[in-house]
């Protein structure tokens, strides 16, 4: 029987560990903190917990115009204690979830940590387990090991969380009560994502861009978008700023920025990337490359430079997604066991920012297209036309859709709007099916829809292409 050992319980090793054991392998889960690792217990799930509980505090803005009289926003009260309870409670949940769907697949899961041990005769890996709970340590020898460790909140010297008044996202579900002033360091994703929520819930947000804009890896138009709804709700924007420093006062915290200034606030919160969690897995001393940051060498069907050995997920630094991570745990899989494989493709991953409104995009990018890297011909559309937007009163968001000049095929999309990782799909699907522009248009979508500007979207690139 073929032996596999899966050090990592996240998305990438849980998938990786039930595609094993639907192919008769005798396969080993080896997880520190709970099946589902920190995605699940920790990132992922517990954040869009999270902003759930803020998206229905967004729901009492302006009822007045759907003449609804709720008090509105003003008289909603958020219990922090309870919010966080149910984050955590959620996140646990999904894990136990997770945990009996692997034992009944029959993997083997494993409290505790693993390293690479030293090399053995034949075509065998030695894995050194540690289990949790103080038992003895032993050593399993497997064909293949897939690495998959994810990653962990980058500290800045001068800001490490105290887990009280400087924190990182992972201590947020702890606070007592909700912030009086909430600094955010870090205008990426995640910290545009809890810059959002909790503006919605009612806090007073000051976030920290070390850039021009918010968001400044996505798309321009998009992430422009988000930020004049954000200033409109509230937020104190300061743009092409960076958190030099950030120390405890009395009664907070104070943050020393770039330009000399400084900022006081309750707490702050610091989302200035990850780093992966590859250290203590022996990996140079087996010989497998680890690149520029701590980040494992992978090619397409997630293999290392060692036979055999194979890594998944954020501690490759392929895409910090957890539908990436997964869809690199089976290819691994798949491969090592001899499988028909497809190497990974990014061109039809889907990402979102769950920030209010959501951001989504798939594809190829304004900048590809900017830049010549891509020859593409575009449209956008603002939901000013749309009927459903007018109906559900939404005014910040619109499609972009990208297609080839000459052919019409679909090559990438856009979309800012509440769900917008639900809206996204047709245009993903459009792309991974190498559909044109025509048949997007002939498409019938239900009406009225947001839905609707999709096909709108590809109705003019249609009408407009080269002759």
């Amino acid at each position: 029987m073929t032996r596999i050992v899966i050090v990592g319980g996240g998305p990438a090793g849980y998938e990786a560990a039930l595609v094993a054991a639907q192919l008769d392998a005798d396969v080993t889960v080896v997880e520190a903190e709970g099946a589902g690792g920190a995605c699940v217990l920790s990132d992922c799930v517990p954040s869009k917990t999270f902003i759930a509980s803020s998206d229905v505090v967004t729901g009492y803005r302006e009822t007045e115009r759907f003449g609804v009289h709720s008090g509105g926003i003003e008289a909603v009260t958020v219990d922090a204690q309870a919010v966080n309870a149910r984050v955590k409670n959620l996140a646990q949940a999904q894990s136990t979830d997770i945990h009996n769907k692997l034992v009944k697949s029959g993997v083997n899961f494993v409290a505790g940590t693993a390293r690479l041990g030293v090399d053995t005769l034949g075509h065998t890996h030695r894995v050194e387990i540690t289990p949790a709970g103080g038992d003895a340590p032993y050593a399993v020898d497997a064909s293949t090991v897939l690495i998959a460790t994810g990653a962990t909140p980058r500290v800045l010297p001068t800001a490490v969380p105290d887990g009280e008044r400087i924190l990182d996202w992972r201590q947020l579900y702890d606070l007592p009560e909700l912030p009086e002033h909430l600094i955010v360091i870090g205008s990426g994703v995640t910290g545009a994502e809890f810059a959002s929520a909790y503006l919605a819930m009612g806090v007073r947000v000051t976030l920290v861009s070390s850039r021009d804009r918010v968001m400044p890896h996505e798309d321009a138009d998009a992430a422009q978008a988000i930020e004049r709804v954000f200033r409109s709700r509230g937020m104190t924007i300061l743009n092409k700023t960076r958190g030099n420093a950030v120390r405890r006062t009395a009664d907070g915290v104070e943050v020393e920025l770039s330009g000399g200034g400084t900022v006081t606030g309750s707490h702050a919160l610091i989302a200035v990337g990850s780093v992966p969690n590859t250290e203590g897995l022996g990996l140079e001393d087996y010989g497998v490359a680890v690149g520029k940051g701590g980040y494992v060498t992978v090619d397409r069907v997630s293999r290392t430079n060692v036979p055999g050995i194979y890594a998944a997920g954020d501690c490759t630094g392929v895409l910090p997604l957890a539908s990436v991570a997964a869809m690199q745990g089976r290819i691994a899989i798949w491969h090592a066991l001899g499988e028909a494989v497809q190497p990974l493709r990014l061109r039809t991953v889907a990402s979102n920012a769950f920030t209010d409104p959501e951001l989504a995009t798939v594809g190829v990018s304004q900048d590809d297209v900017d830049a010549g890297r891509v020859p593409a011909r575009e449209v956008m559309l603002t939901f000013a036309g749309n009927a459903r937007a007018k109906m559900a009163d939404l005014g910040d968001g619109f499609v972009k859709l990208f297609c080839r000049p000459a052919s019409g095929q679909v090559v990438g999309g856009v979309v800012v709007a509440p769900k917008a990782s639900e809206l996204i799909l047709p245009i993903t699907m459009a792309i991974e099916n190498n559909m044109t522009v025509d048949q997007l248009a002939h498409t019938i979508t239900i009406y009225p829809s947001l839905t609707g500007s999709i096909t709108e979207a590809a109705r003019q690139l249609m009408l407009h292409a080269p002759e």
